[in-house]
C-alpha cells in the first residue's frame, strides 16, 4: 500500500502480512468461518449479483489520479461530534433539525476552543427540512450565536447529504474561497410535516385570498371530508413509486441474497456497536443531549443498539416490505432515527497554524448514479472504484472500509459487486473486480443498522467514525461509502498522515 510520511513502512508491513494471511486462509481447508453464509455471498456467490449483461450497460471510465490540495495544503478534517442517534418518536420527538444540528455544532466549536470569527462558512445537509426555516446551514449559525456574517447553506443528497456537505466544504477550501468550514447534517423523522390533499390546499389558498367573509366561506364550503384526511409521509422514489425498502427487497431477490446472510450482517452491526459503546469508543464522538422542551436527563448513548440480540432472535422477525416472500425485516434494516452530526474542515496550513492535529485528511471522493428502477442502492459499487482510482489506490491498500448500512441486503449487494468479475466487466468496463472486503476491517465499530440512520447526519457520522478507528488502531487509510435515494452513491477516501 502507499506509505505515509510517518511510520508508513510499519503500516505497509502490517497490510502485507494481513493480505498474506488472508491468502493462506483461502487455501487452507479450514472449518467454515463464523460468518460463512455472508462470506459465501461475497466470495463464491459474488457473480450472482445482478447486471445489465454484456453490451447493455455504459462503462464507468477509469478516473485519473487527483491531488486534493492547493497552495494551502490538503483538506483537513480537524474533528467531529454528534448527538446520540435515537429512534424517531422517542427522546428527541420535540426537537426539529435546527435544535438537533445546533447541539454538535456548538459543542465542536467549544471543544476546539475555536474563535468563531475564524469560520468562513456553514454547510449542512438535511433531507426533510424544517418548513419554517429551510436553510439549515444558516439557521445553525444563528442558533449557536456564531457571527451573523458567516454565510450558511443547505444541501440535500438524501442519505449522503452530509457527505455532500463535507465535499462541498472541501471544494470551497480548495478553490481558495474559505479556510475554515463547519459542515454536517441533521434529520428529525419525529417532526416530518404532514400534508393534505391538493384540493384541500387549493381551497385553503382560495379562502386566504378571499376579500370578504362570504367569499372565504364559499371557498371553504367546497371542502369535503375526504380532503381533510392527512396524507402520510412516504419515503418513496418519485420516478418509480417504490419505497427504499421495497426497492431493496427487489435487490435482495435479484442478487440472490439469503435471509441468513442479511441477519448475520445485522448481528455483526449490533455486536460491534455494542462493544464500541461498552469500551467508550463513542464517548468523544457523542455529545450528551438534553431533550427539549423539558430538558430532562441527558441522552448520551445511541438507543437502537441491541447487545443481546442473536441470529435466532433475528430469524424470528417477519418480513416487512414483502410479507409473503420477502427477506427484509425490522432487524436487518436501519431504523427511522433522529440525530445530528458536525465536522470542522480546514486547509492543512490553517489547521497547523491554529495548533490543531487533524483527525485526518480527505484524499479523494467520487459520486456516481444508476437508474433507480434497477438497483436503487447499488451506487457505492460504481463510486468506490472511481474514488480509489483518484486516490491512486486499490481496495487492498485501504485498512478499513466504512459502509453505510441502509439495509443488510444493500450491504451484501454492494460487497458482491465489489468482488464480482462479471460486475466488473459488464457494469464497469474493467478487467478485474475491485476485490473482496475482509469483514475484520469492515464497519469495525458497527453501522447504521445498529447505531441508527438520521438521513442527513449519517455521512458525517461514518466519516468521523472511520477516522477515529484509524487513529485508535494506528492505521492510515479508510474507504467510506454511502448509498442514497435516486440511485446515487458516494465514496470517499480519507487518510491520517
Amino acid at each position: 500500500m502507499t506509505t505515509s510520511k510517518k511510520g508508513g513502512g510499519a503500516k505497509k508491513t502490517a497490510a502485507s502480512k494481513r493480505r498474506a494471511a488472508a491468502g493462506a486462509a483461502k487455501k487452507a481447508p479450514a472449518a467454515p468461518p463464523p460468518w460463512a453464509a455472508a462470506l459465501e455471498e461475497i466470495t463464491s456467490r459474488a457473480d450472482s449479483v445482478w447486471t445489465h449483461g454484456d453490451g447493455h450497460a455504459p462503462a464507468v471510465m477509469k478516473a485519473r489520479k487527483q491531488a486534493l490540495k492547493n497552495a494551502r495544503g490538503r483538506v483537513a478534517i480537524v474533528d467531529g461530534c454528534r448527538t446520540p442517534f435515537v429512534k424517531a418518536g422517542t427522546y428527541f420527538a420535540q426537537m426539529d433539525v435546527i435544535d438537533l444540528a445546533s447541539v454538535p455544532a456548538a459543542a465542536l466549536i467549544e471543544r476546539l476552543e475555536l474563535d468563531p470569527r475564524e469560520i468562513d462558512q456553514s454547510i449542512f445537509g438535511v433531507v426533510v427540512p424544517a418548513l419554517h426555516a429551510p436553510n439549515l446551514g444558516r439557521e445553525v449559525v444563528l442558533r449557536t450565536g456564531l457571527p451573523r456574517s458567516i454565510p450558511g447553506l443547505t444541501v440535500n443528497l438524501a442519505c449522503a447529504s452530509s457527505n455532500r456537505a463535507i465535499t462541498h466544504a472541501a471544494e470551497t477550501i480548495l478553490a481558495g474561497q474559505a479556510e475554515v468550514v463547519l459542515a454536517g447534517g441533521a434529520e428529525s423523522l419525529s417532526t416530518v410535516p404532514i400534508t393534505y390533499s391538493r384540493n384541500a390546499s387549493q381551497r385553503l389558498v382560495d379562502a386566504s385570498r378571499a376579500k370578504t367573509p362570504a367569499a372565504k366561506l364559499a371557498a371553504l364550503a367546497k371542502l369535503r371530508p375526504r380532503d381533510l384526511v392527512p396524507v402520510p409521509p412516504a419515503i418513496a422514489e418519485y420516478s418509480t413509486g417504490q419505497t427504499m425498502g421495497e426497492s431493496c427487497e427487489k435487490m435482495a431477490k435479484e442478487n440472490g441474497i439469503s435471509r441468513r446472510a442479511q441477519d448475520e450482517i445485522a448481528l455483526l452491526s449490533h455486536q460491534r456497536a455494542a462493544a464500541a459503546t461498552a469500551e467508550g469508543r463513542f464517548a468523544e464522538q457523542i455529545v450528551p443531549t438534553f431533550p427539549i422542551p423539558g430538558f430532562g436527563d441527558a441522552i448520551s448513548r445511541d438507543t437502537g443498539i441491541r447487545a443481546e440480540t442473536s441470529l435466532e432472535a433475528l430469524a424470528q422477525l417477519k418480513p416487512v416490505f414483502d410479507k409473503s416472500f420477502g427477506t427484509l425485516t425490522a432487524g436487518n434494516s436501519s431504523p427511522l432515527t433522529d440525530g445530528a452530526s458536525a465536522v470542522l474542515l480546514m486547509s492543512e496550513k490553517k489547521a497547523k497554524a491554529l495548533g490543531y492535529e487533524p483527525l485526518g485528511y480527505l484524499r479523494a471522493y467520487a459520486y456516481a448514479a444508476l437508474d433507480p428502477a434497477t438497483q436503487l442502492l447499488q451506487g457505492p459499487a460504481y463510486a468506490a472504484p472511481l474514488a480509489l482510482d483518484r486516490a491512486g489506490l486499490s481496495l487492498a491498500d485501504v485498512d478499513l472500509v466504512e459502509m453505510h448500512e441502509a439495509f443488510a441486503a444493500q450491504i451484501l449487494s454492494n460487497l458482491k459487486a465489489f468482488a464480482s468479475k462479471k460486475f466488473a466487466r459488464q457494469e464497469l468496463g474493467r478487467t478485474k473486480p475491485l476485490g473482496e472486503v475482509d469483514f475484520e476491517r469492515f464497519n469495525v465499530a458497527g453501522g447504521s443498522i445498529a447505531i441508527g440512520h438520521p438521513f442527513g447526519a449519517t455521512g458525517a457520522r461514518v466519516t468521523m467514525q472511520a477516522l477515529n478507528e484509524l487513529k485508535r488502531r494506528d492505521l492510515q487509510l479508510a474507504l467510506i461509502t454511502v448509498c442514497a435515494a435516486g440511485g446515487n452513491g458516494v465514496a470517499m477516501v480519507v487518510e491520517r498522515e
